[in-house]
């Protein structure tokens, strides 16, 4: 049984084996094995199970025929064959316009198709048997696109949408002020705009805020929203007025730090206000609304109706957060009792449809103001690898994600112990039965008022660590993902939206993964920190032409925390430091690491940690001079900052996802020592 159980796992794509951080091999315990197969609704716990699984397993679609197929424009295309065929007759219809037709013989199968040139979504009909035929271009939409040079040189800045300030804002950055900073930083010199993720949380419960664990990544942020772009200025303070909201956000506005809690319920009742009181009495608002909502389909229905039913398990008091835990009838999202829920409460479903619309306009906006002030890229979304397995997405397409496991991290050299993230993914298995469908959906929701998308832990194209509920982060494995599909539907659909693709490749990278990206045109990142052969850093010219370059992440401590080791302060306490490590070693070889930094740098006179701001201006002179295409820095090191928006490891220990920025986001770029050292970056970019 247990050799059936390891080629079951290996024919699910799931490797009974992996290497650690040593070098070492480690075998995956049985149980995790089958926990996880259970999970790809492949039961193992018999002999019978086991039989019935891999029979399945192997059973493919009919006629082996999957309602979407992918390849690359020009190739050559083998096509499973209905069987028992000798000879079958192919029609492809393009989706421009035109067909390919004609008769093939059958061998070992399968027909061999002519190549197709011309990328898009065509129909292939087979027989009697159908499918669509997803024709990638080599390529993704690329800077050289964008610039018209083969040898771009571009910067951006990225930014934590929530620390954003702009009077009226009620405690939260929104829209609106992505909009003012978009235009300044666009009169600076900036191609582009990389955000933090702004999907869809959960309105019930504002203080389940962390960025990288939505409910879901297809819909957006309604904290975000800016209603006076679609009502107006009066008729928002109008309502602020009414509800008596007005003190409460005047002290939100003016907090060092968002109160999740409190600024998001009074966000949702003033949005609420708005929608039963003002948008019934505007007929050309509520038709643009009622489009939307026609326009967004059975995807922004689910949504909608599981924000309603959330408030009503969770936010009125019955504290049922995860819709596992809600009433036999309310867990599937297309049983009788969700729709008559829905027909019960038709005005309450309307309204989180109605956020949905708000959020989408502020976006849009965003990107239109960026593009107009002259980005060449505009906006870049920042897509998570996961959804919370309690969230909007996980329960509107339990068919196609994963239940019963969590994304997360093997044991490495900085955890010991490994992560678990509390986040569900797609199912592999799923894939072909929906024909992407959620894959793409997701994509197309990240690409939609974007010049640009940031994939986080891109590494999930091709593999995933997934730990059972309930298992310690070690006893996980690897569950492999169809990487050149999902790369194929990457690029078509960057080339669809006219978007750049970033993929974030830090931490453990399989061997040859970079080099799969960067055939395909998709940029990976270089941290300052992380680029090293040994302890010393690798000179800027040693940096990779496919990657962007940029002075560190959320996660990473600002060029002047590194330098004068704020960092070592939050973890020192924490019980962050690396294993084996007290805060005197650390300090100690943040010494020497400085050292190395400035040896790299090529400057004299190594500054004292205390004296961080010229490190700062030395380092956004080393990135500029690197071949990388875009330099992106962080907004907080643009300000000389030494706070970083996270700190991994830490809820309450530190302020995550919290920190704002003390000046309008409209003038927050004008401070002469902001303006200098963004003009360092913009002419030494130029010079290339």
């Amino acid at each position: 049984m247990d050799d059936a159980l390891l080629d079951l796992a290996r024919l699910a794509g799931i490797s009974p084996f992996w290497t650690d951080a040593f070098g070492r091999p480690q075998a995956v315990p049985h149980e995790v094995l089958r926990a996880l197969l259970r999970a790809l609704e492949l039961p193992a716990d018999t002999p019978g199970d086991i039989a019935d699984s891999r029979a399945r397993q192997r059973g493919g679609t009919v006629d082996g025929l999957a309602p979407l197929l992918t390849l690359d424009a020009g190739c050559a295309i083998r096509i499973p064959a209905a069987k028992g065929a000798l000879r079958m007759r192919y029609r492809v219809t393009l989706e421009g316009g035109g067909l390919v037709e004609g008769e093939a013989d059958v061998e070992d199968g399968a027909i061999a198709l002519p190549a197709i040139d011309m990328p898009g979504y065509h129909r292939l009909e087979l027989g009697d048997a159908q499918t669509t035929l997803a024709v990638a271009p080599a390529r993704a939409f690329a800077l050289a696109d964008v610039t018209g040079r083969e040898d771009p040189r571009l910067w951006g800045l990225a930014v934590q949408l929530y620390a954003l300030r702009r009077d009226g804002d009620g405690g939260i950055g929104d829209f609106s002020a992505l909009a003012q900073l978009s235009v300044k930083a666009a009169n600076a010199g900036a191609s582009a705009l990389v955000l933090s993720p702004v999907h869809a949380p959960f309105a019930a419960d504002p203080a389940h805020f962390s960025p990288y664990s939505p409910s879901s990544r297809l819909f957006l942020n309604p904290l975000h929203a800016d209603p006076a772009l679609i009502f107006g200025g009066p008729a928002v303070d109008a309502a602020v007025a009414a509800l008596d909201l007005g003190p409460l956000r005047t002290s939100l506005e003016a907090s060092d730090l968002v109160q999740w809690d409190k600024a998001g319920a009074a966000k949702i009742a003033l949005l609420r206000h708005l929608f039963e009181t003002v948008l019934p009495h505007e007929p050309e608002l509520m038709a643009a609304f009622q489009a939307f909502r026609a326009a967004g389909g059975q995807n922004l229905a689910d949504h909608a109706v599981f924000e309603a039913l959330h408030q009503r398990q969770f936010g009125e008091g019955r504290g049922q957060w995860n819709w596992r835990g809600w009433p036999e009838g309310f867990r599937e999202s297309r049983g009788a009792a969700v729709a008559g829920f829905a027909r019960r409460h038709p005005q309450e479903v309307s309204f989180h449809a109605f956020l949905q619309w708000v959020a989408d306009k502020g976006l849009a906006q965003a990107q239109d103001s960026a593009r107009s002030a002259g980005m060449g890229i505009g906006l870049i979304s920042d897509l998570a690898v996961g959804a919370d397995g309690g969230g909007s997405q996980a329960w509107s397409r339990q068919d196609e994600m994963l239940i019963g496991c969590s994304i997360g991290a093997p044991p490495d050299l900085l955890n010991s112990v490994g992560q678990t993230w509390g986040l569900t993914a797609f199912s592999p298995r799923a894939f072909a039965a929906s024909g992407f469908a959620s894959f793409l959906d997701m994509l197309r929701a990240a690409m939609a008022h974007a010049g640009g998308v940031r994939i986080d832990h891109i590494m999930g194209l091709s593999r995933l660590w997934m730990v059972p509920d309930g298992a310690p982060p070690a006893h996980g494995a690897y569950l492999t993902y169809p990487f050149d599909d999902l790369a194929r539907l990457v690029t078509l659909e960057s080339h669809r939206h006219r978007a750049i693709v970033i993929g974030e490749d830090l931490g453990t990278v399989p061997e040859g993964f970079r080099e799969r990206l960067a055939a395909r045109g998709i940029l990976g990142m270089r941290v300052l920190w992380f680029e090293r052969e040994g302890a010393q850093f690798k000179p800027a010219g040693a940096y990779s032409p496919d990657a962007i370059a940029v002075t560190g992440t959320h996660d990473l401590p600002t060029v002047t925390g590194w330098w004068s080791g704020r960092d070592i302060d939050w973890r020192s306490p924490a019980g962050l430091l690396a294993e084996g490590n007290t805060e005197e070693t650390e300090r100690s070889g943040r010494a020497e690491d400085r050292a190395h930094l400035w040896a790299a740098i090529g400057e004299d006179g190594l500054p004292p940690p205390d004296q961080s701001e010229a490190v700062l201006d030395a380092a956004l002179r080393f990135l500029a001079g690197t071949p990388s295409p875009l330099v992106v820095v962080p907004m907080e090191d643009a300000l000389a900052l030494p706070e970083q928006p996270n700190l991994p490891g830490t809820v309450e220990e530190h302020p995550n996802w919290r920190r704002r920025l003390a000046a309008q986001a409209a003038h927050i770029l004008e401070e002469p020592a902001v303006q200098r050292r963004l003009h360092l970056l913009d002419t030494a970019r130029s010079k290339g």
